[in-house]
């Protein structure tokens, strides 16, 4: 229709991940709110408090915080959960963050999966089955141990991994918390349901998605900034015009349609892929 309509379209989802972009990536302002709001719906379902707390009645432990995932969202969390006094453990396939969890007070699980790396956009990369079945076993013992689990592991336009089975959630304690991030694209947790919360074996486990909207105000406060910061950005002001230039290497990514055509390569690939299917489908 965008295209039928000669509608010249922009993704905000497909703004680069870049120094120059960063002022604009809608997909960071808004995950980074997601790391905080997913700390305070786990809070609100834990039976027992975050910090070590030191009374009459006896000194109360800590919470044990384990974040998967060191992206914006699980850098934020990791943040939030540590200035509430939890004590927080982060795992992430990429190596290279490691030092930035720990600039955040937390331990980093150290689980040797071999090659991994990430994406130009600096995104993780897809796992073996391999390396996925090990960094399972790995993680399963320091999951069994936290009373609240947060994961933030995302494919970008691919189904998430699932990082807990069953039997993982089987060995956590009763009224423990797993907040699934990837829940209303498909779960990083067995059994997690979008946009509900459910319980298993006593555990909860909370899909319900949408989570910078429990936040909307500094949400729209801040889509409206990198709203503002992309048309700035190529704004003329002696034409009073918005320039479109599909060299530039934001809007080469960014614009989706453009005179008629699909000029996002990605969009273009995927249309042809569903074009293929259905004719398969059909023949």
């Amino acid at each position: 229709l965008l295209c039928e309509h000669q509608v010249t379209s922009f993704s905000m989802e497909m703004i680069p991940r870049s120094t120059r972009c960063q002022k604009m990536d809608a997909l960071s302002s808004q995950a980074s709110l997601a790391g905080y709001v997913m700390v305070t719906k786990a809070i609100a379902e834990l039976p027992s408090i975050l910090p070590m707390m030191m009374t009459a009645a006896g000194t109360i432990k800590p919470a044990k915080v384990f974040i998967i995932g060191a992206g914006v969202a699980g850098l934020q969390a990791i943040a939030t959960a540590k200035r509430l006094g939890a004590a927080v453990t982060a795992f992430d396939t990429r190596s290279v963050v490691a030092e930035q969890v720990r600039s955040l007070g937390a331990k980093f699980l150290d689980i040797d999966l071999g090659e991994t790396g990430q994406t130009a956009q600096g995104y993780a990369q897809a796992l073996s089955p391999e390396q996925m079945a090990k960094q399972q076993a790995a993680q399963a013992q320091c999951i069994a141990q936290s009373d609240i689990v947060i994961t933030t592991a995302q494919l970008f336009g691919r189904k998430p991994p699932v990082l807990i089975n069953h039997d993982t959630i089987k060995q956590m304690k009763a009224g423990s918390v797993i907040v699934d991030m990837a829940a209303e694209s498909g779960g990083n947790v067995a059994g997690s349901v979008a946009g509900d919360t459910t319980v298993i074996e006593g555990v909860k486990i909370i899909g319900t998605g949408n989570w910078s909207n429990e936040v909307a105000l500094n949400a729209s406060q801040m889509y409206a900034n990198n709203l503002f910061n992309l048309v700035s950005e190529f704004w003329q002001k002696d034409s009073n015009t918005y320039a479109i230039d599909l060299e530039d290497d934001i809007q080469k990514s960014a614009v989706i349609t453009h005179q008629g055509h699909i000029t996002n390569q990605t969009i273009s690939e995927l249309r042809a892929q569903q074009n293929t299917h259905a004719m398969e489908q059909a023949s």
